[in-house]
């Protein structure tokens, strides 16, 4: 293996894994802003405010979105495996 595919090999780990987990962090920030400006307007101090609201909306994201990231993440084992059948023969 040349070190050219390897650095391919790395650089399309790194793509799948920041596609499989952006729009978890997406939804994460986005709801636990709305929360904290909810938060900030009310003077509501409560810590375990932004838990639940952000378990519920990374759950609804999973369950929306689980078949696409179990698709690429499978893309991604099969185009490892292929890669590594051809470097074998």
């Amino acid at each position: 293996m040349t070190e050219g595919e390897i650095l391919t090999f790395l650089r399309d780990a790194l793509f799948t894994c920041l596609k499989v987990a952006a729009p978890l962090l997406i939804v994460s920030i986005a709801v636990g802003l709305v929360v904290s400006i909810f938060q900030a307007a009310t003077q509501v101090n409560e810590q375990t405010l932004t838990f639940v609201p952000k378990i519920i909306a990374i759950a609804l994201v999973l369950i929306a979105l689980g078949p696409w990231m179990m698709s690429t993440m499978m893309d991604f084992f099969n185009r490892t495996m292929f890669s590594m059948l051809t470097y074998l023969q």
